[in-house]
C-alpha cells in the first residue's frame, strides 16, 4: 500500500469501530484495550485455564478477577468454530494455531455496516455493547507499524469458512491495497485493521463510546 492509497483508505474508513462488553470502557480508557493475551497476561491467568482460553474455541464468553482489578470479559468466539477452521486452513495450521494469533491482536471494523452485522448478528442482537468509535488516520499515525490490515473477517467461518492463513494480515506497506481495489467498492478493500497485543493509549483517539443494541445507538457513555 502506498502512501496515497493509505491517504484514500482513511478518506473512505475515517472511523474505525470496535464491539467491547458493556461497561467495559472506563477499564478501557484507564488500562489500554488489550487483546485476548495482554489481559490474560493483566489478570496472571495460568495454564491450563489460559490455553483454554487462549488456544481453544469460546463458545461463550469467559469472566476474569483479580485482586485490585475490577471485572472483565473475554467475549465468545461464536462466529467460528473448530470444524469451520479445519475446512479453511492449510494442513500446517490448526485451530488452535489460528485461536492463538487472533488472541494476540487487538480488532477494528473499518465501517458502520460491518460492525452493524456483528451486533446485528443473532448471537447479539439482543445484548447491549459498549462500541468504541476510533479517529482512524489518528491511530494509524501513532501505530502504523503495528497494524496488520485483512481483506476478510478473520474471526468467522459461518456460514461460508473461506479459505485463510496468517498471510491474510498484511503490514501496511505490504497490503495489495491495488488489487482488491479492482476486485472490490470502497469501505471492503480492507476489512479489518488489528494491532499486536494492545492500544495502551486508546483513549487518545476515541471520538465517542456509544452504547449500542442492535444497529442502533442507545445511549453515550462518553463523547469527545
Amino acid at each position: 500500500m502506498t502512501e496515497e492509497e493509505l491517504n484514500d483508505l482513511t478518506s473512505d474508513c475515517p472511523t474505525l469501530y470496535h464491539m467491547a462488553e458493556r461497561g467495559s470502557w472506563a477499564s478501557i480508557r484507564d488500562r489500554g484495550l488489550l487483546s485476548t493475551s495482554a489481559l490474560l497476561d493483566l489478570y496472571g491467568v495460568q495454564e491450563p485455564q489460559r490455553g483454554l482460553i487462549e488456544r481453544c474455541h469460546r463458545p461463550s464468553s469467559v469472566e476474569l478477577s483479580a485482586q485490585g482489578l475490577p471485572r472483565a470479559v473475554v467475549r465468545d468466539q461464536i462466529p467460528m468454530s473448530d470444524a469451520g477452521l479445519k475446512r479453511c486452513l492449510p494442513a500446517r495450521l490448526t485451530p488452535a494455531d489460528w485461536y492463538g494469533l487472533l488472541n494476540e491482536k487487538v480488532f477494528f471494523w473499518l465501517t458502520a455496516d460491518r460492525l452493524h452485522r456483528l451486533t446485528g448478528a443473532k448471537a447479539y442482537r439482543d445484548r447491549e455493547h459498549d462500541v468504541l468509535e476510533v479517529d482512524t488516520r489518528a491511530l494509524v499515525n501513532a501505530h502504523r507499524d503495528r497494524i496488520w490490515l485483512c481483506p476478510i473477517n478473520s474471526g468467522c467461518t459461518k456460514p461460508m469458512p473461506h479459505a485463510r492463513d496468517e498471510g491474510a494480515f498484511a503490514r501496511i506497506p505490504d497490503y495489495p491495497y491495488a488489487d482488491w481495489s479492482r476486485k472490490r467498492r470502497r469501505g471492503e478493500r480492507v476489512v479489518e485493521l488489528a494491532i499486536d497485543r494492545a492500544v495502551p493509549d486508546i483513549s487518545h483517539f476515541v471520538q465517542r463510546v456509544v452504547v449500542m443494541k442492535g444497529a442502533s445507538v442507545v445511549g453515550v457513555v462518553e463523547d469527545a
